[in-house]
């Protein structure tokens, strides 16, 4: 089985920061991507950040600048550096990893909430 487990998620005010984990077990080889998505009530899930294994990164244009992703291969753990956090950041912020061949792993997800 391989689970994702996230940490770092709460309530903050705008204007502070927060850093989601989220760490990899059970059996998967070659971790390729990994990622951060976020899900707003009534919305589709999107894309806020992702690391390729060779430290390729890719953000959206909302959270460029303001949130940093990164990975420790050794530990199998992504984090979201996420500063100068907005209302509108305010969501369900979802784990995702795929190695090669696999299907995309789906963390349980951990709730941001950002307040004014």
């Amino acid at each position: 089985q391989v689970q994702l487990v996230e940490s770092g998620g709460g309530l903050v005010q705008a204007g502070e920061s927060l850093r989601l984990s989220c760490v990899v077990s059970g059996v998967i080889f070659s971790i390729d991507v990994m990622g951060w998505y976020r899900q707003v009530p009534g919305e589709q899930r999107e894309l806020v950040a992702t690391i390729t294994s060779g430290d390729m990164t890719n953000y959206a244009d909302s959270v460029k600048g303001r949130f940093t992703i990164s990975r420790d291969n050794a530990k199998r753990t992504v984090y979201l550096q996420m500063n100068s956090l907005e209302v509108e950041d305010t969501a369900v912020y979802y784990c995702n990893v795929k190695g090669w061949r696999t299907p995309h792993y789906w963390g349980q997800g951990t709730q941001v909430t950002v307040s004014s």
